[in-house]
C-alpha cells in the first residue's frame, strides 16, 4: 500500500479533546466540519467522491425509490452515489485501490472489496458472511481467520472489539492482495456511544479500545512504507429528552396512512401522501404533501430547520429533532399495533433507522444519537 485512508464512525474532535486524546499513535488529530446530514451512508459518500450530498445523491441511510413506492435503508449497490471516484485516476494509470467495510461497496470499481453480507433465512436468524472481490477471498480468510462476527458489528451484542476483527480481515486480504490505495471503515466508536451515551464509561473505554487498534494501524504503516490518513464521519451527541414521532404526527392528520393486517399497523405508502423517513436526528419528509407536512411537525415546536443545508433534490425538506431528542420512525402509540419486525435487528424491512436495535427486544433508552452538522476528527497530515 501506499495510502491508507480510515473512516471512523463517532471520531469528533470534542471527544478527543475531553479526553485529551488529540494525539495518538504518533498523530495529531484537528477539527474539520462534518457533511450535513452527518450519517453514515452520507459521510462515506463524500469521502468517495470528494462531493457534497448535493452531488452525490446520498442524504440518509436510506433512500425513497419513488418507482417501488417506499424507503429502502442500507442497499448496498455502488451505483447508488454519483460521481466520479476520488481514487479514479489512480486506477486508470493501472494503480489498484481497495474498499474495506463501506456502505455501498458493492459493485464497485476497486480491486479488493470487503463488505458484511449476511443471508437472511427465509425460517429467521441469518447466515453471517461477507462480500469479497475477488469471490473466492471470502473462503480464504474465514479459513484463516475464522467466520467474521457481524452479530458484534450492529445489534444487542455488538461490541467496540469488533474493530480488532475489521483489522485483521483488512491485513490479511491485503498480505494477499495488496493495493496501491485502500480505503477502510471502522465501527469502534459507534455503539457504546448510541447506547450509554458519549461520556459514558463504556463510551471511553471503547475509545481506549481504538487507541489500541489506531496504534496497530500506524505500526502496520509504517511496516509497509504507507501513508495513513484517518477521519471521523460524525460526532454523537446525547440523548436527553424523548425521542420524537413524525409518523405519528402525519398519521394523526391523514396523510400517512396504514393498513391493518392481523391487528397490526402496517405502512401504506400507496395511499400515504407524506411520510418522515427517519435517520437519527434527521427526518426526511417525501410524499406530494410534504409542504403540509413539514408546517404540522414544525409547528409542535418539536422540530427545526436545518441552516444552509443542500438537498440532492431541492423539493425534499428535511427536518432536524431539537437538540437532546432524535427521530423515531414509529408511526404507532398502541404496542398492539406493532409490525412484526418492530421488535428485531431488521435493518432493511424497516422504513427508518431503528437505534433501538441495541437493546434486546429494542427494549432500552438510546443515549447518543447524530445527523448535526458537528466538527469531527481528522489527522493533519498522513504518515
Amino acid at each position: 500500500m501506499k495510502r491508507l485512508t480510515v473512516s471512523v464512525a463517532n471520531l469528533g474532535y470534542g471527544l478527543l479533546e475531553r479526553h485529551g486524546l488529540v494525539e495518538m499513535a504518533g498523530l495529531r488529530f484537528a477539527p474539520a466540519p462534518s457533511v450535513f446530514p452527518a450519517v453514515t451512508c452520507v459521510a462515506q459518500a463524500t469521502l468517495r467522491t470528494g462531493l457534497a450530498p448535493a452531488e452525490h445523491g446520498l442524504l440518509a441511510n436510506g433512500f425513497w425509490c419513488d418507482d417501488l413506492r417506499k424507503p429502502l435503508f442500507w442497499e448496498q449497490n455502488a451505483g447508488l452515489v454519483k460521481g466520479r471516484r476520488v481514487w479514479a485516476d489512480r486506477r486508470a494509470a493501472g494503480g489498484t485501490v481497495g474498499l474495506f467495510f463501506f456502505q455501498q461497496s458493492l459493485g464497485e470499481a476497486a480491486d479488493v472489496i470487503i463488505s458484511p453480507a449476511p443471508i437472511h433465512k427465509h425460517g429467521g436468524g441469518m447466515v453471517m458472511s461477507c462480500y469479497t472481490k475477488p469471490t473466492d477471498l471470502s473462503g480464504v480468510l474465514e479459513k484463516r481467520l475464522g467466520t467474521f462476527p457481524l452479530w458484534r458489528y450492529w445489534g444487542p451484542l455488538a461490541s467496540p472489539k469488533v474493530g480488532r476483527k475489521c483489522l485483521d480481515w483488512f491485513e490479511a486480504a491485503t498480505e494477499l492482495h495488496d493495493v496501491d490505495e485502500a480505503y477502510l471503515y471502522l465501527p469502534t466508536l459507534d455503539y457504546a456511544a448510541q447506547k450509554y451515551g458519549p461520556d459514558a464509561p463504556q463510551s471511553v473505554a471503547a475509545l481506549q479500545e481504538f487507541r489500541g487498534q489506531l496504534e496497530r494501524l500506524a505500526d502496520l504503516c509504517q511496516r509497509r512504507g504507507c501513508a495513513l490518513a484517518v477521519m471521523g464521519d460524525y460526532a454523537i451527541a446525547s440523548v436527553t429528552a424523548d425521542p420524537v414521532t413524525p409518523n405519528v404526527t402525519l398519521r394523526a392528520a391523514g396523510l400517512f396512512r396504514t393498513r391493518s393486517v392481523a391487528g397490526r399497523a402496517y405502512p401504506d405508502f400507496y395511499q400515504s401522501t407524506a411520510f418522515a423517513m427517519c435517520d437519527h436526528e434527521v427526518c426526511v419528509v417525501y410524499g406530494p404533501d410534504r409542504d403540509k407536512a413539514v408546517e404540522l411537525l414544525l409547528a409542535t415546536g418539536a422540530y427545526e430547520r436545518p441552516e444552509n443545508a443542500r438537498t440532492p433534490t431541492p423539493d425534499v425538506p428535511i427536518l432536524l429533532a431539537q437538540r437532546g431528542s432524535w427521530c423515531d420512525y414509529r408511526w404507532w402509540t398502541d404496542r398492539r399495533e406493532a409490525p412484526d419486525f418492530a421488535s428485531h435487528v431488521d435493518i432493511h424491512n424497516k422504513p427508518g433507522f431503528d437505534p433501538r436495535e441495541l437493546f434486546f427486544f429494542n427494549r432500552g433508552v438510546v443515549k447518543g444519537t447524530h445527523g448535526r452538522a458537528c466538527a469531527v476528527a481528522q489527522t493533519e497530515e498522513g504518515r
